[in-house]
């Protein structure tokens, strides 16, 4: 049974565009050896605050002028939280800054050429990728780019957690930036998102990005089937297509195969692909593996997909109540004040 579904998931993946690998970036030799960005801020992180202390970093280069508190109010009101996701912080460069004609976008696969081009063409850019601190295991970190060196194969960063200047190797980035689908946040301003949808080409386009991250995720998987973080990042990008059977399938190989124990604290796919496969027992089981392994119950995430696992069931008080303790937690988490208005207008 389980090399029947590995071999329909692989059928399924020779379906997708071949082609897509192709980037937008321009080619290496086009970008000068050496670049440093300016105007950026230089603030520390306070206690789990990695996300809102990047982002005002990297707004400070639009004249920001606020503190990471102003972003931590609104993006984790309980400042236990151990994880803010990329559509949060664009949502809140979007919607919770009007003093400013500044946007975020959010886009999977991306490649170290193009987060050279876009820092070339002064485009602040933060990715998530994983982190490993001395004296810590694995977990999720955002880090804002500050420039490269080409000859020394180096990224300049700002690092909420290590500090301005922080150097990471070329390699570095591409290892633990795979942990995260190759995920990245471009700030720009209004006057000049045209000028960024042309940089980006095809993964402007959202429903083509996932398809070119889906291609480079499954190219990482035909070189090397035991690597359980390309598994995961197919998907991922499976969920983001709608391709739910697809990526629980993807989801299970990289489980299988073992993934960081906070894993479930950041990436949230493998919870849309089970609850839309009908598969409500291991949703349960991945939110009870967050609320008991020391940390994950404090991820409102948790609470939301234990509600729609109880949802699907039938079970539509216990939701209700999974989804008031997400809003007690962040009522700012847009999913579960959804989730529960629908529930009610139903009951009603």
């Amino acid at each position: 049974m389980v090399k029947r579904r590995l071999l329909l998931l692989l059928l399924i993946l020779s379906l997708i565009c071949v082609g897509a690998l192709a980037q937008s970036s321009e080619d290496s030799a086009n970008l000068p050896d050496y670049f440093r960005m300016d105007l950026l801020g230089g603030e520390y992180q306070g206690w789990n605050n990695c996300a809102p202390a990047t982002l005002t970093n990297a707004l400070a280069h639009f004249g920001y002028s606020d503190d990471q508190y102003r972003a931590a109010k609104w993006l984790k009101p309980n400042n236990e939280d151990k994880n803010v996701s990329a559509w949060q912080m664009a949502e809140f460069v979007n919607k919770q800054i009007p003093e400013l004609p500044v946007y975020a976008l959010v886009r999977d696969g991306g490649t170290l050429e193009l987060l050279k081009t876009l820092m070339v063409n002064d485009f602040p850019v933060v990715i998530e990728f994983g982190f490993e601190p001395p004296g810590y295991t694995w977990m999720g970190h955002y880090l804002l780019l500050a420039g490269y060196n080409e000859p020394l194969e180096i990224f300049y960063t700002m690092d909420s957690f290590k500090g301005p200047d922080t150097r990471y190797s070329y390699d570095e980035i591409e290892k633990y930036w795979q942990h995260f689908n190759y995920k990245y946040i471009v700030l720009y301003t209004v006057n000049r998102q045209e000028e960024l949808m042309a940089l980006l080409g095809e993964d402007a386009d959202e429903w083509q990005n996932q398809i070119n991250a889906l291609e480079l995720a499954r190219a990482e998987a035909i070189a090397d089937q035991e690597d359980p973080h390309a598994w995961f990042n197919m998907g991922s990008s499976f969920v983001a297509l709608g391709m739910y059977d697809a990526a629980a399938q993807a989801y299970d190989k990289a489980i299988s195969l073992g993934l960081p124990w906070r894993m479930f604290w950041y990436q949230f796919g493998a919870w849309e692909a089970y609850y839309h496969t009908g598969r409500y027992d291991d949703m349960i089981r991945i939110a009870r593996q967050n609320q008991n392994d020391g940390g994950g119950h404090y991820v409102e995430e948790t609470y939301y997909y234990l509600g729609m696992a109880r949802e699907g069931r039938g079970e539509i008080q216990k939701a209700l109540e999974n989804y008031d303790v997400t809003l007690s937690f962040n009522p700012n988490f847009s999913p579960a004040r959804e989730a529960k208005e629908r529930l009610l207008a139903g009951l009603g």
